[in-house]
């Protein structure tokens, strides 16, 4: 069994935003929107959390940062996906070029879009746009290069990294995010194989049956999921020691998910509004509210995936996403995506007037809603 990696010093404390008197602020703030009492339904609890997250009453989303990160992994050998492993690299450079799902969404919504070379099985070229003091803008992709190694190992044979690789992963995911500007960062991943360290993760440190939270991935048939859910009962069987979450994660995860893991702690000591997009981009969370569970406090959850595991994950962490649209392209899309509810969620607390700034009159016979405490 891979040992207990040492990197619990480096992980930041972060603690519970809850903050009742500032909570009750916003919520009057909301009630007296020219609008029925919560006819904004969802779109007024994403408005408080934004603003609670953010510690505003009047929030406002700034240089919002898309990560995208990417990886191979060893197990992916064994065949548990439909699509060959060089088409992570082909992604990655797809993602460079523009032309992928996110890029496309990244650009039409202003995101920075930064892919981060975690451990792809390939070298990538050096871009202008990518020298060390140069920060991504809006429309226009940077490549961070910060590869632990060309893929991890095979988790069915062996720990999938070291110890050390896996606390160098979570420190170059504080890192990076410590250099980028913006208070929300978009979570998105690349790795053929990757949905099966997400299974696995969510097996180990839920006690989920691996057979009812293992999907079709990229698109197995019916033989090739009973093949891939086969593979990943070794690995769970081979590193059933593993039972804390950094064990878990060094043991069955992969180099992209650890890296996002120490993104995920730092930007929520930073309190920066996390947006989490499907079922691998949730693992790295899920690894990462069990070792700070205040960093659930910090993260909008943007849609509910395709992939079976992804609704049982989120009920653990008892979060309800914001789209149900049957995603299941990962890359970040989802997070994407649902940004513009976010958007909007500001922009009402920002810019619709009260019943008072209005002229407005309240409801038929009610009282005039009571003043702020």
């Amino acid at each position: 069994m891979n040992p207990q990696p040492s990197s619990h010093e480096s992980i930041p404390l972060i603690a519970s935003l809850h903050d009742a008197a500032f909570a009750q602020r916003v919520q009057h703030a909301i009630d007296h929107k020219t609008k029925p009492l919560g006819a904004l339904g969802r779109l007024e609890q994403l408005a408080l959390r934004i603003a609670c997250i953010l510690g505003d009453e009047v929030p406002r989303l700034e240089q919002p940062q898309m990560l995208v990160f990417a990886a191979d992994h060893g197990l992916a050998a064994r065949g548990v996906s439909a699509y060959p492993v060089d088409v992570t690299w082909q992604m990655v450079e797809n993602f460079l070029a523009g032309g992928a799902a996110v890029s496309v969404l990244a650009r039409q919504h202003g995101l920075a879009l930064n892919v981060v070379d975690c451990g792809v099985a390939r070298d990538f070229a050096p871009r202008e746009q990518d020298p060390d003091d140069k920060l991504p803008q809006p429309g226009q992709p940077r490549l961070w290069r910060r590869k632990l190694g060309y893929g991890t190992r095979d988790s069915s044979q062996e720990a999938a990294m070291t110890a050390a690789e896996c606390t160098m992963a979570l420190r170059n995911g504080m890192a990076l995010v410590s250099q980028l500007p913006g208070n929300a960062l978009l979570l998105g991943e690349m790795g053929i194989g990757n949905t099966s360290c997400a299974s696995l993760l969510l097996a180990q440190l839920c006690g989920e049956p691996l057979a009812e939270v293992t999907g079709a991935g990229t698109g197995l048939d019916a033989g090739g999921l009973e093949r891939k859910i086969g593979v990943l009962q070794q690995v769970l069987q081979r590193h059933a020691q593993a039972t804390e979450p950094l064990q878990a994660l060094a043991a069955m995860g992969g180099f992209e998910v650890a890296t996002m893991v120490g993104a995920v702690l730092q930007a929520a000591a930073q309190r920066r509004v996390i947006v989490v997009d499907g079922f691998i981009t949730t693992a790295a969370v899920l690894v990462a509210s069990r070792l700070q569970p205040a960093v659930l406090e910090r993260c909008v959850f943007s849609h509910r995936s395709g992939e079976p595991g992804h609704t049982r994950m989120l009920a653990h962490l008892q979060a309800e996403p914001l789209l149900d649209w049957q995603l299941r392209l990962g890359e970040g899309s989802g997070a994407a995506l649902a940004w513009p509810l976010l958007v909007s969620a500001c922009a009402m607390l920002a810019e619709m007037a009260s019943f008072a700034q209005a002229g407005v009159s309240t409801r038929a016979g009610g009282p005039e809603p009571a003043d702020a405490p």
